[in-house]
């Protein structure tokens, strides 16, 4: 079992450089770690990121925190979570999301949102098996799609 723990503005450049890995992996454009650590300094030190880390450097989560149009609870949006690739398949990636999960809670979260991809068949395994789900609203509900787009 790994320790998973919030971490402080001081340790942004160890979640940096677990992101910059995270995107070169997937062939995914990074600023590099430098900059994401002085980034990640900043929104860390605000009241919607939350950045967990796992063991000394194993994976890493980033939530992101908004107010709910519906109800008077927050939702969190998990927007990265990343175990390092030769740790994979230890249970890691489950207690991160878990941690995630109650961090979310704990912060006044009642709902939470997050994106994959469909080639990412470990991952969607993982989520769907904490009981996040595919589908609108129920489990016979419409398939639900995720998008996004660069504003320029």
């Amino acid at each position: 079992m790994v320790d998973v723990r919030v971490i402080t503005a001081e340790e942004a450049p160890l979640a940096a450089r677990l992101l910059d890995d995270f995107n070169r992996e997937y062939d995914e454009p990074s600023p590099g770690p430098e900059w994401l650590a002085e980034h990640l300094a900043t929104l860390v030190e605000g009241d919607d990121t939350v950045v967990l880390v796992a063991g000394e450097a194993d994976g890493v989560g980033v939530l992101r925190l908004r107010r709910s149009l519906w109800g008077p609870a927050l939702e969190a949006y998990l927007a990265e979570l990343y175990v390092v690739p030769s740790l994979r398949g230890q249970g890691i990636g489950r207690t991160l999301l878990e941690a995630c999960m109650a961090t979310a809670r704990e912060r006044g979260a009642d709902y939470m949102d997050l994106g994959t991809s469909e080639d990412d068949v470990a991952a969607r395994k993982l989520y769907e098996s904490a009981g996040f789900d595919r589908t609108e609203g129920r489990p016979d509900g419409a398939l639900s799609f995720y998008y996004e787009r660069t504003l320029d």
